[in-house]
């Protein structure tokens, strides 16, 4: 069974530049970054998939690991869910 996402170190500080609207100056965010988002809303990687629509959890590994970029919407629902604000 999978636990919320915990990598063994504290959390990544966010950019206020992951934070802001699309167009508006956002920037993607790092894979520690998303980890530190995950982690902050208290999900696993099965649950930050569910939430955001996706079938299983190995996009949300290939965001979490470099791979492949999120998607800004996917970006902006789990910051909501984190407590970060709404960004969009």
């Amino acid at each position: 069974m999978e636990t919320p996402a915990q990598y063994g170190q504290e959390p990544a500080e966010i950019r206020p530049e992951t934070l802001r609207k699309y167009g508006a100056g956002w920037e993607q965010p790092t894979p520690a970054e998303v980890r530190a988002v995950i982690q902050l809303a208290g999900l696993t990687g099965g649950e930050a998939a569910q939430l955001v629509g996706l079938s299983d959890s190995r996009t949300v590994r290939r965001w979490t690991g470099g791979q492949s970029n999120i998607p800004f919407a996917a970006w902006a629902i789990l910051c909501e869910v984190a407590g970060l604000g709404i960004i969009w």
